[in-house]
């Protein structure tokens, strides 16, 4: 399979990678951020749509493994480690920040405390458990990215979106179910829970692929530092 699109379809190559000083990272790297921020807020409750069971996180979620390759695919592993580490501190201190203002008194005026805690009161074991899928996800889709495009070079992109999808999404799904929800939902709709995830997260990815295609292949044609051997200290495992 390959597609004309693909921006390394027409060469084999080198595997070429560019500099975090870039034009372009900082943009992704926030906007990363900013999608696991608000996903796992969301993911604070639990929905249902026909037969299936999902939390709320899944409506955004998948967009963070989308930028994950973007970020993989053109700056290389060092880079998408670094964005990794960025998305678990601003979650670890939205955590704080939500825990200090939870047991801070109410003030005057001010009904809405139980509503408060009955939805950020959850909000730790929820990051708990996003933080430990993403950590292991998001790496597990950098590296296999990276390593594919090493062997592989700039062809057939589509296998390394995938193939590091598949990974991160499995491994990043599980944990994720198991930490947040194991002992709240219940039975088989746990089981449900697990299989729609991840199977959601990655037809998303497949769906979303003809854009990926486009934004990767925008931001390399822009990025003057993106070259075969280029970025290695960003690059390289």
């Amino acid at each position: 399979m390959s597609n004309p699109t693909d921006p390394g379809a027409r060469s084999g190559g080198p595997a070429a990678f560019a500099s975090t000083r870039g034009r372009f990272y900082a943009y992704v790297l926030a906007l990363l951020c900013c999608v696991f921020l608000i996903s796992n807020i969301s993911a604070t409750k639990v929905i249902e749509i026909g037969p299936f069971v999902a939390d709320g996180g899944a409506f955004l979620f998948p967009l963070a493994y989308i930028l994950g390759d973007v970020i993989s695919e053109v700056y290389g592993f060092r880079a998408a480690r670094r964005a990794v580490l960025m998305g678990f501190a601003m979650q670890a201190l939205a955590v704080l920040v939500f825990f200090l203002v939870q047991v801070a008194p109410a003030g005057p005026g001010y009904e809405n405390q139980s509503a408060f805690e009955a939805v950020l009161g959850f909000y730790p074991r929820i990051v708990a458990a996003s933080l430990a899928g993403y950590l292991v996800g998001q790496l597990l889709n950098a590296y296999v990215l990276v390593k594919v495009k090493e062997k592989m070079g700039e062809k057939h992109l589509w296998v390394r979106l995938l193939t590091s999808t598949g990974v991160g999404e499995f491994a990043d799904t599980l944990i994720f179910c198991i930490v947040a929800f194991a002992g709240v939902i219940p039975g088989w709709d746990f089981v449900n829970y697990i299989i729609v995830g991840f199977v959601y997260k990655v037809a998303v990815e497949i769906v979303l692929m003809p854009i990926t295609y486009r934004v990767i292949g925008w931001i390399k044609a822009r990025e003057t530092t993106y070259a075969p051997g280029g970025a290695e200290t960003d690059a390289k495992v």
